[in-house]
This record gives structure tokens, sequence and C-alpha cells, in this order.
């Protein structure tokens, strides 16, 4: 199970970088094609206008998707900022139980945030709601993308608070103990 749930981390974080490099990709075309224009204007050619449509909204999608797909996998390998300044200075008697309760409530409140996210999703599939810009992006898709993440940080959060719970060290703790 361990790997199974290392692997979805993994591939998780990987779409999130391919979301990055196709903003990266995007943005030099743009660019790219605004150095070729004022090119050909210096030249008294006709510019050949070469523009990515819907740009800043394309990007801001991308963007969204690459931020929320990586939660997961930046939980699980300690990227997060933690305060871990009050448990490292209680027993482990009572740090254990509040490592546990905190994980609990965010667990608890990335339910709701995925519930949110699901319900607005699905309204957008139901109701065909599209973006504002030259190229109609369907809602759901980048809704989903950010429910999506949001499951996985779920169950991200619920590993760690499994693993708390038995006895263990969580996953991000091994890797926050492996840099110090």
């Amino acid at each position: 199970m361990r790997q199974t749930l290392d692997r979805l981390y993994s591939g998780a974080l990987i779409l999130a970088a391919a979301a990055f490099a196709a903003i990266a990709a995007l943005v030099l075309v743009q660019i790219i094609g605004r150095l070729i224009d004022r090119g050909a204007r210096a030249l008294g050619a006709v510019p050949p206008g070469i523009t990515v449509p819907s740009l800043a909204e394309i990007g801001g999608f991308l963007f969204l998707s690459a931020v929320f797909l990586g939660l997961a996998g930046t939980f699980a390998r300690g990227g997060h900022v933690r305060v871990s300044l009050l448990t490292g200075a209680l027993p482990p008697t009572i740090a254990r139980p509040l490592e546990a309760l905190v994980l609990i409530i965010a667990a608890g409140l990335c339910a709701f945030a995925t519930w949110s996210s699901w319900l607005q999703a699905w309204d957008s599939w139901v109701y065909d709601s599209v973006s504002f810009g030259m190229v109609r992006v369907p809602l759901w898709l980048p809704q989903g993308v950010m429910t999506f993440g949001l499951v996985l940080l779920c169950i991200a959060l619920i590993d760690s608070l499994v693993t708390v719970i038995r006895g263990g060290t969580p996953h991000y703790a091994e890797h926050e103990q492996g840099e110090a």
C-alpha cells in the first residue's frame, strides 16, 4: 500500500511539473511570436501575428492544476510549512496525540474543501459553464483537476493520521528528520 501511495503522489508531482512546463512553453511561444512580429515590422513586412489566444487564462488554469496536484506529494515529502516547535518541545506522550488532533482537523478541512470543489465542478458540468476568454475552456476541467488534487491531499493526511495513531513515524516526519 505504501508503494502505491508513493507512486500516486509522485505521479501527481510529475503532472504538476508538466503543467509548469506547459506554462513556460506557452509563454515562450508568445514571446517568440512578439519578437517575430517586431522583427517583421522593423523590416517593413507584415507581422504574422503569432499569438497564444487566452494565454493568461490558460496559464492560470495550468497554474491551478500544478499547485493542487503538487499538494499531496509535497506534504508527504515534508515540504509544507509545519510549526513543529511545540510538538518538538513536548514529551512524546503528549506530542503524538496533539499531532493526531492536528491531522484530524486538517483532514476534516481538506474533506470540506474537496466536497465544495467537487460540487462546483459538478455544477459547471451540469450547466456547461465555460471560461470567458477567446478559447472557451469548460470550467469543470480545471475544477476537476483541483478536486483531484484535494482528494490526494486528503488521502495523504489520512495516511499520516493512521500512521501516527498506529505509533509510527509519518512519511513527512521521516523526510524532515532526513534533512535535519
